[in-house]
């Protein structure tokens, strides 16, 4: 629905996680994007202006001006967007709610959590090294674990959804932008109790 509220200035950072590029679309790495995305399709608004070193734009989500943020710096090196952009906006970490990919959930499956490490993930890695702290929100969607034990996992996280796999998934990014709406209208907590199950 088109939003006729223009939103002020950003109060969160709303940042999805993937790499930029079609080569990466629906790869399991870009999960984060696709939930931008959602939201932004759910808004009438395109996420296309450059700006912090990301695709960006605002947008009034749960009540709240948001910075919609798809980092155009490839994963390992999102900080750098979060980072300018976090400072420019005067946003503290926990009003930064970041969305990513999480391999050792089950496909599909939602984990919202208030902080914690990057769990081996590279792009959560580097936002922690650029904010100075794990102290923020983020969204973790489970595209699952490798298929063999011996498989690479650069390969796995850079493989497409397709076929059933790619219908699992379009639902869990719908959930993940109702995760990002619930969190920000309601908190942090009640977004957890609602979708972490």
């Amino acid at each position: 629905m088109f939003s006729w509220k223009r939103p002020g200035p950003a109060e969160w950072l709303v940042v999805g996680l993937g790499n930029p590029g079609p080569k990466y679309e629906w790869t399991r790495h870009n999960v984060g994007f696709l939930v931008i995305d959602q939201l932004a399709d759910r808004e009438n608004l395109p996420v296309q202006r450059l700006k912090h070193k990301a695709l960006t734009n605002t947008a009034l989500i749960g009540g709240k001006p948001v910075l919609l943020m798809k980092p155009t710096t490839y994963m390992n090196l999102s900080g750098e967007a979060v980072g300018e952009a976090a400072r420019f906006y005067k946003i503290p970490p926990d009003r930064v709610l970041v969305i990513s990919d999480d391999v050792s959930l089950p496909q599909g499956k939602l984990r919202v959590r208030r902080s914690g490490s990057a769990g081996g993930h590279n792009g959560l890695k580097n936002i922690i090294a650029h904010l100075g702290t794990d102290q923020f929100p983020r969204i973790k969607v489970g595209v699952g674990g490798k298929p063999h034990p011996d498989s690479d996992m650069a390969d796995w996280v850079l493989s497409k959804f397709t076929g059933p796999d790619r219908q699992a998934m379009e639902a869990a990014i719908a959930r993940a932008a109702d995760a990002v709406t619930c969190l920000l209208s309601q908190g942090v907590d009640q977004a957890m109790a609602r979708y972490n199950g």
